[in-house]
C-alpha cells in the first residue's frame, strides 16, 4: 500500500566553501616567483523545484537529512578548487516552504517553480588574489565560508479546483471514482480514505481537478479525526461540494445537521468563507435516502445552496453535478487576475547605508551585524597574525572603528561580530599603514617583549668593551708615576 506524506521536516546543510591556498612560486634560478595560491571552490546550494511527476513528500520522510557537496580547496600554481555540486530536490505542486516557527518562505505552485532554500558558502581567496601593491606576497589566505544550515517544514496543499467535503462514509470516494479516472479505496466502514485523492474531470471543453478530502467530523479543526491533517488540502480549492449521506442510520444525523457541522469546522479553520458551495445529496438510489433528500431540499435551497440529488452507484444526477462544477470553476478562473511574468526587482543600496549596524548591549558589549563584516570574520584564520591584521584593515576601511567610537565604545570593551568576540583597541590599526614583514606576521600585532632584541644585546656588548674616561685617566697617571720611579732608580 502506497504511503502518503504531506508534511515533513527537513534538516538542510549547504556545502561549505573551499579554503584558499598559500603558495609561493619557485623554480630554478628563481627562488621567489611571487604568490600563486589558488582560490577555493564555492559550496553547493540546496534548491527546491516543482515536478508534476511527484505527488507526495514520502522520499523526504525517510531521508530528512540533506547535505550538498563542499567546495574543494585551492592549490599552488594558481589552481582554483572545484565548486560543489548544487542539490536540487523535487517537490509536488502546491508545496509550502516554512520555517520551524511557521514563517512562510515560499509557496511553490506551477511546474518548474524553483526556490533556493540554502545557499552554499563562498570559497576563500588564495594569496595570489590577495596580493596588492603593499602586500606583494601575502602569507595567508581566506578560509571557505560555511554554507547555510537550517531546518525547514514542507507542507503539501493539494492544488485542486473542486474539493469534496463531508462526513466519513458519505460517498466522496465513490463519487470521485465515477466522475474521474481516480481509483481510491472504497469500503463500507468509516475513514476508508486516509489520504487525499485527486481526480481529473474532462467534460466537453472543460477540464478541472477534484480533491477527495478524508472524512471530517465535529472537532476536526482542533485535531479530532483526520481533519486537522487534511483540511489544508482544500485551501486552494475554488469550489467546495458538500457530499451528504441521505441513507445514514446513525442517530441524530440528517443532511442539514451534517452541513451545519461541516460549515462550523470550515469556519473555525478559516479562510474558506468566500468559496462557492454546492450540495450533493448522495445515495438517492436507496428508497429512504430519496425520500429524505426530497424533504430537506427546500430547506437547503432557502439557505442559498444549489442542491443535486445524486447516486454514485447508479450515476444518477452526476452529469448535472459535474456541469455545475465546471460552470463555477470557469467563473472563478475568469475572475482571477491574469498571471503576470515574474518581474526582476532591483533594490539598490541606499547612499547612506554602511552595510552594518552596531548595537550596544545591556552588559556593556557591542554587537556588529552586517553581511560583509560577518562574512569576513568567518573567512579569517585567527592563527595567522597577518590575516588578523588584514581583517582589521578591512573593518577600519568599512567604518566599523569610527562607528564604534561614536557609539561610546571604550578601549578594552567587548565587541562581538558573528560568533567571534574581540577586545576593542581603537588605536591599534586606525591610520597605521601596513609594513611588510615576515610572511604570516604583522608588526602591529606584536607585543613588546621584556627580553632585549639581538641588536640591543650587541650594542650592550660594545658598550661594555669601551672603558670610561675616568678609568682611562687614572691608568695614564699611574703610567707616568711608574716612569719617574724607574728614572730615579736609574740615577
Amino acid at each position: 500500500m502506497a504511503t502518503f506524506v504531506d508534511r515533513v521536516v527537513l534538516h538542510l546543510q549547504a556545502g561549505d566553501g573551499g579554503h584558499g591556498c598559500v603558495s609561493i612560486h619557485r623554480e630554478k634560478f628563481k627562488p621567489f616567483g611571487g604568490p600563486d595560491g589558488g582560490n577555493g571552490g564555492h559550496g553547493g546550494s540546496v534548491s527546491l523545484v516543482v515536478d508534476p511527476q511527484v505527488t507526495t513528500l514520502l522520499d523526504f520522510h525517510f531521508h530528512p537529512h540533506v547535505k550538498a557537496d563542499n567546495g574543494k580547496g585551492g592549490a599552488g600554481s594558481n589552481r582554483d578548487g572545484a565548486n560543489g555540486h548544487n542539490l536540487v530536490l523535487k517537490v509536488p505542486n502546491g508545496t509550502v516552504v516554512q520555517t520551524t516557527d511557521g514563517t512562510v518562505l515560499a509557496d511553490m505552485v506551477g511546474a518548474g517553480t524553483t526556490f533556493e532554500v540554502a545557499r552554499g558558502g563562498r570559497g576563500g581567496r588564495g594569496n595570489a588574489s590577495l596580493a596588492n601593491a603593499r602586500r606583494k606576497a601575502p602569507g595567508f589566505a581566506e578560509l571557505g565560508e560555511p554554507g547555510d544550515q537550517l531546518d525547514i517544514v514542507l507542507e503539501l496543499k493539494s492544488v485542486a479546483d473542486v474539493g469534496l467535503v463531508g462526513f466519513p462514509s458519505a460517498g466522496k470516494s465513490s463519487l470521485i471514482s465515477v466522475i474521474s479516472a481516480a481509483k481510491p479505496k472504497i469500503a463500507d466502514y468509516p475513514f476508508t480514505t486516509l489520504v487525499p485523492n485527486l481526480g481529473v474531470v474532462r467534460l466537453d471543453n472543460h477540464t478541472f481537478t477534484v480533491a477527495d478530502v478524508p472524512g471530517l467530523i465535529p472537532g476536526a479543526a482542533t485535531g479530532k479525526g483526520l481533519g486537522l491533517e487534511f483540511l489544508r488540502h482544500i485551501e486552494r480549492c475554488a469550489v467546495l461540494v458538500h457530499v451528504i449521506d441521505s441513507a445514514t442510520l446513525e442517530p441524530g444525523r440528517d443532511p442539514v445537521a451534517d452541513i451545519d457541522a461541516i460549515e462550523a469546522e470550515l469556519s473555525q479553520y478559516g479562510g474558506l468563507a468566500d468559496r462557492p458551495r454546492l450540495v450533493a445529496v448522495n445515495k438517492v438510489d436507496v428508497p429512504d435516502g430519496r425520500d429524505l433528500a426530497e424533504i430537506v431540499r427546500p430547506d437547503l435551497e432557502e439557505r442559498g445552496y444549489r442542491v443535486f440529488e445524486v447516486s454514485a452507484a447508479t450515476r444518477e444526477g452526476l452529469k448535472e453535478l459535474t456541469y455545475a462544477m465546471a460552470e463555477l470553476v470557469e467563473a472563478e478562473r475568469k475572475a482571477a487576475p491574469p498571471a503576470e511574468p515574474t518581474r526582476i526587482v532591483i533594490r539598490p543600496t541606499a547612499v547612506d547605508d554602511a552595510g552594518f549596524t552596531i548595537t550596544a548591549e545591556a552588559d556593556g558589549s557591542f554587537t556588529v551585524r552586517g553581511v560583509r563584516p560577518e562574512r569576513w570574520v568567518k573567512q579569517t584564520n585567527f592563527d595567522n597574525d597577518e590575516a588578523v591584521g588584514y581583517l582589521a584593515d578591512r573593518l577600519a576601511r568599512l567604518g566599523v572603528e569610527d562607528k564604534l567610537a561614536k557609539a561610546g565604545a571604550e578601549p578594552g570593551d567587548l565587541v562581538r561580530i558573528g560568533e567571534r568576540e574581540f577586545d576593542w583597541q581603537p588605536t591599534l590599526y586606525a591610520g597605521v599603514e601596513f609594513v611588510p614583514g615576515n610572511r604570516g606576521t604583522d608588526v602591529r600585532l606584536e607585543e613588546k617583549s621584556s627580553r632585549a632584541s639581538a641588536a640591543e644585546r650587541l650594542a650592550a656588548r660594545k658598550a661594555r668593551r669601551v672603558r670610561p674616561e675616568d678609568e682611562m685617566g687614572a691608568d695614564e697617571m699611574g703610567a707616568d708615576v711608574g716612569d719617574d720611579d724607574i728614572e730615579d732608580d736609574a740615577e
